[in-house]
Order: C-alpha cells, then structure tokens, then sequence
C-alpha cells in the first residue's frame, strides 16, 4: 500500500485554553503514566493550569476515501435511507425495520435444499446437461442403444463426486457456525447484564465485553473502563492487522452505568455495508445530538485489548455486520486455457454432428436400397406375422428411421465431448495447488507464511503471464519504515549515526527507578540532537515545534511492554501507519518521547519534562487533502495547529510570504531526498486565535454533525483551517527494497515479462526505486508526461510516439540492427496527466505508446487508475496480466487483472482476501511463474490434447464398425466397457501425469527465464497443434480398427470377441501413447500406466463371465489365439510408429526451446549447457490478436 497510508480517528474530550468555553474533564492514566505515580522519587508532569471550559466533545475528521473499493460509506445517506436503532429498546427497534439477528449461516445448503441446489449449480456446466440429455435420450424404448443403467453412470459418478465434495465444505461450514452461533455475551436484560447466546443478541441491546474477548456483533461504544472513554481493539480477524486500533465513547454516555440507570436515546445511522473503514451516525441522547464516526464503532470479529471492559449498543448484527458483508471469497475467474478449450470442444461437437449425419444419410441410403428385404430381416422385421392379423413391427417409416438413427450416433458417440475432461481438470489442479503450497522456496519464515492458493481454476494460467502491475510500498519494498533525516528550517540533517555511539544506550526516560525507553532504536544526527536540546532559541524553538509536530500529529497508541529487567520497560508505538510509527520513533530519539494518548490530550516528554497538549481538534487524512492536521491547546495556553502532507498538498497552503528563502531550500532537499528514494513529507504549523478557533469548533461541530453531505463538509472545514502556514521542515524516510528484488524483476524481464510499477509515491522516489530494482537501467531512454491539461497530454503522446518510432528508425539503419538492438524505452506518467487521458480519446494513444515500451512507471496513481491501466491492456490484448499488491488501494488492481496475488505484508490482508494467489515475498513471484506457472500450463495443456485424444480415438474406432454393419449402430464393444473407457480404464494414468510430471528441472527454468516464453506463445496448446493431434488421432483409429478386422476377416470370430480386441487395444495404445511423452517416470506414474491397462484386462474378464450380459466368455475365446496377441503388436507398431519417427524428426531439426534445455539437462554438459543458450529463440513481443 502507498505512500500516504490512511489514518485511525481520534477524539478530543477537553482540557482547553482560556479563550474557550470551561468544561470540567477527566485525565486518564496510561499504564505508561501509572509507572510515575508508584513513587514520588519520580519526575512530575508539568501541570498546566488552563480554564476548562464545557465543549461538546469531538470526532475529529473522517478517514478519507483513499480506497474506492470500499467507498460506499462515503455517499450521503438522507431520512429515508437512514437505519433508527432505540438504545435498550430492540422491541421498538425492531417494530418497523425487522432488523437481521445475530444468528449468521456461511453454509450454503440445508438438509431440504442441498439436492436440488447443489444439482442446479452443476448443472450451470452446459456439458454436463448434454450428457443429461444423452442419457434421457437413451431410456427411451427406441433410442435404447446402451443399457439404460450404463448410459447414466459417467453422469452420475461425476455429479456424486462433486456433490460429496460440496457436502463436506458445507457440513464443516454449518460446524463452524453452530459454534459461532452458541458462544456467550454478557446483554443488559432487566436493568441487570446477564449471559444470552450470541445468536440471540438484538439490535439496540447493550452488550459488555471484557478485555481480550471477542466482539459480537458491531456496536456503538458507549462507555469503557477508561475514564475518558478510550477502548483499544485488535483488528486481526477483520482485516489481518495486528496493531491496536483506538476507539473512543462520546463523553455524554462515558459516566452512565446502565444498570443503576435507565439508558435511551436514538441512533440514526446508514443501512449496512461493507466498508470497514467508514461508519457515519448521529446519536440523539438527553435531548443533545452528538455525531459518531468510524472510531465510535467497535466491529464483530475485533478483540478488546488493554481495556478492562467495554459497553456498547447493538448496531448491526449478524448477516449485517461489516465483518458478514465482507465474508465473500475472491472473484471467480476462468482460466484463459478452458476457455480456448470451450472452441476446441465446439469443433468436437461438429465433428461428432457430422458423423452422426454421415451414419444417418447412410442409414437412409441403405434403407432405400434394402426396403424390400424389411419386412423379413431379422433386424427390422417391418411386417410382424405372429398373429391372426399382420402388423407393422419395429418400424417407423424412412424418415423416422433415419432421425432416430442420429440421435442413436449422439447416443453412442457421446464420448467424443469427454466428460472426465472436467473432473480431471478439477483433480489436477487440486494437486498442482498442494505442491505450491508445499514448496518451502515459496516460504516466507519472517512472517511464518506459506503460499497460499485461493482460486484453484486458474493454476495455469500461471504460465502465460505477459504483464506483471506492481504496487511499490510493502511489494518491492519492506514496509518497515526508517526515518533518516530532516530538514528543518533549511538546514539538511542528513549525518544520522547510530545512537548507541560513544557509550550512550539511546533516549530514554527515567524516574523512580523505572526506565522507559522506546523499542526501536533511530540515528541520530549528533548536531539536531544538540539543537534540540536549546529550547530558549530561535532554531531551537523550531526544531521543537518540528518535533512536537513528528510526536502529536498521529494516532499512534504507546504501548508498554515490560523486559526481562524489571527496571526498564519499552515503549510500543501502535499504529495502522508505518509511516507514522517512525516519525514518531524519530520524534523519541530526539528527546520528544510520546508517553500516553487519550481522547483528550496527549503527553509528550520533552528531555525529561513531561508536558500535556490538549487534542482540540484533528482532521484525518484523506485522498482529496493529502495530508491530516491537529489542533493542539499547548502548555503555553496557546492553540496551534499541526500539519504533515505530500510536498504536493502542503505547498499550495504554506504562507509564501514568510521564509520563502527557507520554504525554496527545503524544496531542494526534498528533491534531494526523493533522488535518493526515500518517502517525503512536509510539516506546518500556524498558531490560531481565538476567533479563528471558534469559527472552527462552530464550524465543525455544523459539519460532524450532518448526516447529509457530511464528508464533503468535514473536507471544507479542514481546508479553511489548513491555511497560511509557517513551513516547519520536511521529513525523508527509508523504505527498503525487499530481499531478492532486483534479481526478480531482471528474471522477470528476461523472461519476456513486461512489468509496470503502480504507485502513490512522488515521481523521484519512484523513479530511485526504479534504478535500485532494475527496473530502469541507464541504458534506457526514458519518456516522462507530466501535464496539467488535455491538449497537453496529447501533445506529450504525439511527440513520445514520434520518438519511439525514431529510435526504432535508427535501430534499423544501423548495420546487423535487430529487435534487440532497439534502445530499451521507459514510460514513465503521472497520476494527473493520467486523469486526462483515461477513458478519453487519448486513452488508445497511451495504449499504443505503453505497449510498446519496455517498461511503465506510473506515479501518484489513485487505486481507481491503478485498475484502469490493468483495464487498458486486458481489454485490448490477448496477453494475460498479473496484478499483485499488498494494501487496500491495491484491491480493484488485483481483481481487475487476469491473475491477482496477494502479498501477506504491513498492511493487513485487504489484498490476500481478494486475491486468487497469497504470498509472503515479491521475490517468490519468480519460482511461481518461471517454475510452477510453466509446469502446470504445460501439464494442463497435454492433459486437455491428451484426453480430446483418448475419446476420439474410441468414437472413431466405432464410426468405423457403424459402416461395416448397415449403419444400425449396433456396438461389438459392450456397454459397460463404452461407459468405463473414459472412467475407469483410462482416466487414472491422465491425472498422476497432470500432477507429477516435469517437462524441465526446476534449475534449468530458474537458470533460463526465457524458457517461460512457451507458454506465452502458446507452445503447448493452440489450433495447429489440435488438429495435428487429431489427424494423429484419426491415423490411429484406422490402425486399431481395421488390423484386427483384416486379419480376422472370415473367420468365425463373433463381434463381442472382436469387440473385446478393440477394447483392450485403444486401452493399450492410448497408455503408451502417454508413457511416450511422459518426461518425469515415478514409481506412481508407472503403477497408474501399467496398472491401468492390467485395470482393463481384469475389468473385460469380469464383464465377459457375467452370463446376462452380452458377449458371455468372448474375451477367452479369442485370447486362446497367437493372432490374438500379433493384432496387439502389429496395432501398437502401426498406430504409434509414426508419430514416433515424426517426433524424432521435429526434435532433430527443429527443436523447441524446451527441447533443447532438456537435451542440454540430458547430457548435462557444459556444452550442452551452452548451445542452449545460443540456440534458444529470442523473446520477440507477442503479435497482437
């Protein structure tokens, strides 16, 4: 997730200077406060005396839109949509609404539903209602070429298989809810708490939870066991943070006990959603009307931490939780291979039209030619004689008979569309995805992570990845922010050393033999440390209200962590925002130590003297303002304002007037910063009057209060007060390149993968991390568009269009000029130039100029545009995009793209919860695609050729008998043999290949990425190569045919004895036709093989004894005969002889890049090794389809 990471809310309850109305508050005391008031050895908090004076307390600002993937909080709500909960009174709540219990079902079936519904959903696969359709097609009386038992198995097995499997899921589902459902809360019922069922819990009860239980459902903070109403909760379940997350009760409801006194009021509130981020409410209590934001809500799935208890009103409850609504999984994605299939499969259905034709219109010749035979031929006896009366019998005139006879070729070859095809698909990708998860190169043992693979129907698409877009922040990167210098008041402070220099051990705080001391250490610039200490100066003034600024202007939480020494404690600095975690780590270094946070103040120890800042006021980051502000009421009985933003936002509102020689020095330093790649902020401050801050607080509480249009105020009120700053200094942070980076991103590029980089940072950042990434290199030419208008950026596209073709001019004059004599090119855009030109008529001219550079840069992007340029390419091209990203702006990226992965980072799991693929480092995307996306594209790809094979080789061999038996569609191979082929005899020794084998080693795929390059040409499965596969397939079905039809010809060998030879020879000949391919033999891929074909020898025996089938002990007839077994072998050398000799010649004298790395890996020899280098095709840009 990008630069500017959003901000959790906080609250000011007041403590407040003189020029403000008195009220009377509560201080809090931390557990870090509690360590100085064991003893009076310590040192004492400088109080401050201010005139306290009554404000209504305040939810200061609203988390910012920043990702529009979970926006729908943010649109204005009005009377008639808005949800009305009264506060202990569910009854009334529920007279008019009927409002969702918190009984929650994730299970899809019930015990009346599962058959017809699990059925439906089957059956959505429209060949699973053509085999329906076969199979009712065949009970009826004159259509009945099957036995009718026979022709509905294949149908049924797949339907049971899939339907056990469903019923396991579910019933694990109903488990998990049941236990769910049965946990206990403690509701107020009677004026007293009492223990209820979770499932029984209402809206617009009270419900108390205790420290570290779960929540129920989402509910109105009401009171805590802070004084000031502070609650601090984990996030884990909800969204994979782990940090605590603050959440505070207004004021007004903090001192009531609902037990000793009657609670009642009105929330009105906006109806369900799934925005977990968001919440905008009024409250109506003692006839006052108090506004409630996101950090009044405490969600059902978090845990209450740090706080003794908590008291809450019912909001939403079960299915209409945030945590419910946002309970889907990833969107369903088809794999690019099936569909290519699904085209594949309409031939295949032609085909199998025109045989059944071809039978039919023979059918009715033959009928023509013989009518005068059909009144006594035994097969249609037209004229039954049996009775007093003759009667036509069996017949229904020529033209019934040759519909008939069609539809009785559908029946008998129905194979040709293979059904197993399905389920093999489903089983293989089921064991490709459990050795993904198992490689442990794909382990990331920071964060204890396996790969994780949540969409099982796209495995290979895996292998013809073209695009990778790439977020930067926490995928390059680390995440773990650093800071590493300032500058403050146009000075640079840049010489950082390690503070544990010279024998000292790091800031710290002391005091009645306790010391605080801050867990992460920061360097420190020996000359601002200094500075910072002389408070009575003009640079030291500056320096302090910097820092003050770095400490106050968050929402971290300290936290206290005690050590193995019972005299030192640590203080945690908790936050969603990395960013803000170091700045605030930064802060403690310097001596500006954050001690403890409430709703209402924050204290801040400044070199040893602890000083209380009252939170008046504080303005969360959104994406429109780019920056977030705080109003502090300071010791001095001043009231300043804080602000910290992008350089982008914060200039335009910073006093030029004053300082301009500093304001265009610290321009220059940040310049400096981004070069280097660090993250940039810039800091003001302006100190406010007493008008000016109670036009504010006016203001303010009109905007929070609205439930109309209320994001838009709350905006406008935080812009009239960021104004006319006076420029502290700015901030460069370190966000270091994950481990194994640059080698991805070269591997990936080598491999001919085109890979964009989508950020939210500034432009020199980007571009810093581009070199340091290899990403860009010097050699490039680089085409930077930075526009404010249109026709500028059209401009810009025309003249970078106009360069790209003369460069390629200029490749080509040169003498031997060639495509990779090209100078590489680098685009690199930003996100304003890009509002311009997206969904425009520019947008086929960035197309165009973007597809045909090396790589893309794209900076301050919005997570909207982030999709939108995915768009750009899916929706233009065939080639497949792979979006991966690790934050919620990354989201609407990774559903976007063809494939989208998920990186388990700092951020929490937004991005692996919409992901169909998880893991833990950028770096693993290179075993991924180069190793696991190349053998599961390969496998899937044979395994589909392999099984479209298998079938047509069977019909075609019963097309065959068709025309050598008055087209009747009488069968010599047996029902149950038909219906087994493709189940049984056959389909095992398809799904161990599919799984296991190995066209290439892992080294040799990890050594040459352009390898990958077959899978985005389509090496392995295209049109050329099935239609060879089918002339193979038709050459033979003529050899398994006709070699036993010749060589028993006049004999007196019955049709189910030939039919048994048929049987067992295609059996035969298909599993050695797979043994050939195979690259990889294990002991399981020789017992599937082998054990397949003992399989059908053992399976026609049983069927041969059974008296009341057809073709009773034919198989040991015709075995007692050598021509028996010389039909075997002649039908193996016939059939499958010249696919080998043509195999040999395709390998010898044009070989395939993956031919050759298996030769070079054959011999491995150096020289092997070298000549695949040389030989190896050159990754050219794909054709445009």
């Amino acid at each position: 997730m990008d630069s500017n990471s959003q901000i959790e809310i906080t609250e000011s309850a007041s403590q407040v200077p003189d020029f403000i109305r008195n009220s009377s508050s509560q201080r809090s005391v931390s557990p870090v406060q509690s360590i100085w008031s064991k003893t009076s050895g310590g040192r004492s908090i400088r109080e401050v005396s201010f005139s306290e004076l009554e404000t209504k307390p305040v939810r200061h600002g609203s988390r910012g839109a920043d990702s529009e993937a979970f926006s729908t909080s943010y649109k204005e709500i009005n009377d008639d949509d808005a949800r009305l909960i009264y506060i202990n009174d569910p009854d009334r709540t529920d007279e008019k609404f009927e409002f969702a219990g918190n009984s929650i079902r994730t299970g899809k079936y019930s015990i009346l539903t599962f058959l017809p519904r699990n059925l439906f959903e089957q059956f959505h696969r429209v060949a699973y209602i053509y085999f329906l359709v076969i199979a009712i097609l065949n009970q009826l009386p004159q259509l009945a070429v099957f036995g009718r038992g026979a022709s509905i198995m294949p149908l049924a097995f797949v339907l049971l298989v899939t339907a056990i499997k469903d019923g396991y899921e579910d019933y694990r589902r109903h488990r998990s809810d049941k236990i769910e459902n049965s946990r206990l809360a403690w509701v107020l019922v009677n004026e007293q708490f009492q223990q209820i069922r979770w499932k029984d819990i209402r809206v617009g009860q009270i419900i108390k939870v205790s420290a570290n239980e779960t929540l129920p459902c989402d509910m109105v903070l009401l009171s805590t066991s802070d004084t000031t109403g502070v609650a601090y909760v984990q996030t884990t379940n909800l969204d994979g943070e782990s940090n605590l997350k603050t959440r505070y009760a207004k004021q007004e409801t903090q001192a009531k006990n609902p037990e000793n006194e009657k609670i009642s009021g009105l929330i009105k509130c906006e109806k369900p959603n799934r925005n977990i981020y968001g919440f905008q409410a009024n409250m109506d209590i003692d006839g006052k009307r108090i506004s409630l934001g996101p950090s009044n809500i405490i969600l059902r799935g978090c845990e209450l931490k740090n706080t003794e208890w908590a008291v809450g009103v019912a909001v939403y409850a079960g299915r209409e939780t945030k945590a419910m609504l946002n309970n889907s999984g990833a969107p369903s994605k088809r794999s690019h291979l099936e569909t290519r299939m699904n085209r594949e499969i309409i031939f295949l259905s032609i085909f199998l039209v025109a045989l059944c034709t071809i039978v039919s219109a023979c059918h009715g010749v033959w009928l023509r030619r013989h009518k005068d035979e059909l009144e006594l031929m035994q097969f249609y006896r037209k004229k039954d004689y049996s009775g007093n009366e003759v009667e036509d019998y069996n017949y229904y005139g020529w033209g019934l008979e040759i519909f008939f006879v069609f539809l009785m070729s559908v029946i008998v070859f129905q194979i040709m569309i293979p059904i197993s095809l399905y389920i093999s698909m489903e089983l293989v990708r089921v064991g490709q995805a459990f050795f993904m998860i198992q490689d442990n190169r794909m382990y990331d043992r920071a964060s204890n992570s396996r790969f994780q693979c949540r969409a099982l129907n796209i495995n290979e698409d895996l292998g013809q990845i073209k695009y990778v877009f790439s977020d930067k922040t926490g995928t390059l990167t680390e995440n773990k922010m650093e800071f590493k210098c300032a500058s403050i008041g146009g000075i640079d402070y840049s010489n950082a050393q390690d503070s544990t220099e010279d024998g000292q051990i790091g800031n710290s705080v002391q005091g009645g033999g306790q010391v605080l001391r801050p867990k992460m250490k920061v360097k420190v610039d020996p000359e601002l440390l200094d500075l910072s200490k002389r408070k009575h100066t003009d640079e030291g003034k500056h320096v302090c209200d910097f820092f003050i600024a770095l400490a106050a202007c968050n929402t971290i939480v300290p936290i206290t962590v005690e050590t193995s020494d019972p005299a030192v404690n640590l203080i945690d600095y908790q936050g969603e925002s990395p960013d803000e975690q170091a700045l605030v780590y930064a802060a403690a270094a310097y001596g500006f130590m954050l001690i403890e946070r409430t709703s209402g103040h924050i204290v801040i120890d400044i070199h040893g003297e602890r000083q209380r800042f009252n939170v008046l006021g504080l303005h969360e980051f959104d994406s429109d303002r780019k920056r977030m502000s705080v109003i502090l009421g300071c010791p001095d009985k001043t009231v300043k304002v804080f602000v910290k933003g992008a350089d982008t936002s914060m200039f335009s509102i910073i006093n030029r007037s004053l300082h301009l020689n500093m304001l265009k020095v610290t321009e220059t330093h940040l310049h400096t910063y981004s070069s280097k790649g660090l993250r940039t902020l810039v800091v003001g401050m302006r100190e406010l009057s007493p008008s000016e801050f109670e036009q504010w607080q006016s203001s303010y509480e009109l905007a929070s209060t609205a439930l109309m249009g209320r994001a838009a105020l709350l905006r406008k009120v935080a812009s009239n007060i960021e104004n006319h700053l006076t420029i502290l200094g700015a901030s460069g942070i370190e966000d270091k390149l994950q481990q194994g980076v640059p080698e991805a991103i070269e591997s990936l590029r080598t491999a001919g993968i085109k890979v964009w980089v989508l950020t939210g940072d500034k432009q020199e950042t980007a571009i810093s991390i581009g070199y340091s990434s290899k990403l860009l290199t010097s050699k490039m030419t680089q085409i930077v568009i930075n526009n404010n208008s249109k026709d500028s950026c059209r401009k810009s596209l025309q003249d970078a269009l106009l360069m790209w073709k003369k460069l390629t001019t200029d490749s080509n004059a040169t003498p031997g000029g060639s495509r990779t004599g090209l100078n590489e090119v680098a685009l690199i855009i930003d996100g304003t130039s890009l509002v311009y030109i997206l969904d425009t008529d520019l947008e086929e001219q960035l197309f165009e100029l973007a597809s045909k550079c090396d790589v893309v840069l794209c900076c301050r992007v919005a997570p909207l545009q982030k999709a939108r340029i995915v768009a750009l390419i899916k929706n233009r091209t065939d080639d497949m995009t792979l979006a991966i990203g690790d934050g919620a702006n990354d989201v609407s990226m990774i559903q976007m793209a063809d494939v989208g992965i998920g990186i388990s980072g700092q951020e929490g799991r937004q991005a692996v919860m919409a992901s169909d693929f998880a893991m833990g480092q950028f770096r693993f995307l290179v075993p991924l695609l180069l190793v696991h996306g190349h053998w599961n594209y390969q496998r899937m790809s044979y395994m589909i050729l392999y099984n479209f094979y298998r079938n047509a080789v069977f019909v075609l061999v019963l097309f065959w008998y068709v025309l050598f038996t008055s087209f009747t569609l009488t069968t010599a191979i047996t029902d149950w043999s038909s219906v087994l082929f493709s189940v049984i005899y056959t389909s095992f020794p398809t799904i161990v290949v599919g799984i296991l084998d190995k066209d290439l080693s892992r080294t040799s795929l990890m050594e040459h990425p352009q390898l990958y390059g077959a899978g985005q040409r389509q090496e392995s499965y295209n049109r050329k190569l099935f239609w060879v596969t089918m002339l193979d397939t038709l050459w033979q079905s003529i050899a398994s045919f006709f070699v036993p039809l010749l060589a028993y010809w006049g004999s007196d060998v019955d049709g189910s004895s030939l039919g048994d030879l048929w049987t067992l020879a295609v059996v035969i000949m298909v599993n050695i036709h797979l043994a050939m391919d195979v690259i990889r033999w294990y002991w399981i891929t020789h017992a599937a093989i082998w054990g397949s074909i003992i399989a059908t020898f053992i399976c026609v025996m049983v069927i041969d004894v059974l008296p009341f089938l057809p073709g009773y002990w034919a198989f040991f007839h015709i075995t007692k005969t050598a021509l028996f077994w010389l039909c075997l072998l002649c039908i193996m050398i016939g059939a499958l002889l010249p696919r080998f000799l043509i195999k040999v010649f395709v390998q010898y004298y044009k070989p395939t890049d993956i031919q050759i790395a298996r030769e070079a890996e054959k011999f491995n020899t150096s020289r092997a090794s070298q000549g695949a280098q040389i030989e190896m095709n050159e990754i050219f840009d794909s054709p445009r389809r």
